[in-house]
């Protein structure tokens, strides 16, 4: 199971989910990227075995992901301060992969009726989802 974690700005975010899901799932093969080398290197030292940095990497893994787990920014061209491009927001939804997105509320993106949460609360519920579609469940067709 291939799953890519995609961040920027600085990183917080994607650092939360490769700690959480490098202890919680094992078995799955992490890979993440960030959007710029201080979010790379913030989710590298956080555990992920793989990590790259920009646009071209967002694209070429997000070809062979059966996950992608982010921020919601990360299909909203020109998100994320800017560090979103549109090629970045294509690639992930253009994606062959299931999308579990994280409604972050800022930068000019309002998710409305979800009501603001920690976001510890947010990566356990992102790391719960990606559990369960490793072992099958969800709305998907594909048996991992």
């Amino acid at each position: 199971m291939n799953v890519l974690v995609i961040d920027g700005q600085g990183g917080g975010l994607g650092k939360q989910l490769v700690a959480a899901l490098s202890t919680q799932c094992p078995e799955i093969r992490l890979t993440a990227v960030g959007t710029n080398s201080l979010a790379a290197n913030a989710m590298r030292k956080a555990g992920a075995p793989r990590a790259a940095t920009g646009e071209n990497a967002v694209a070429v893994n997000c070809r062979s992901a059966d996950i992608i787990v982010g921020p919601i920014g990360i299909v909203i061209s020109d998100a994320l301060l800017g560090e979103i491009t549109p090629a970045m927001a294509t690639a992930v939804c253009q994606s062959h992969a299931t999308r579990v997105l994280i409604p972050v509320n800022h930068c000019e993106n309002y998710i409305v009726g979800v009501p603001e949460q920690p976001i510890s609360d947010l990566v356990a519920a992102a790391v719960q989802k990606v559990k369960a579609l490793c072992a099958g469940e969800g709305c998907g067709k594909r048996v991992y």
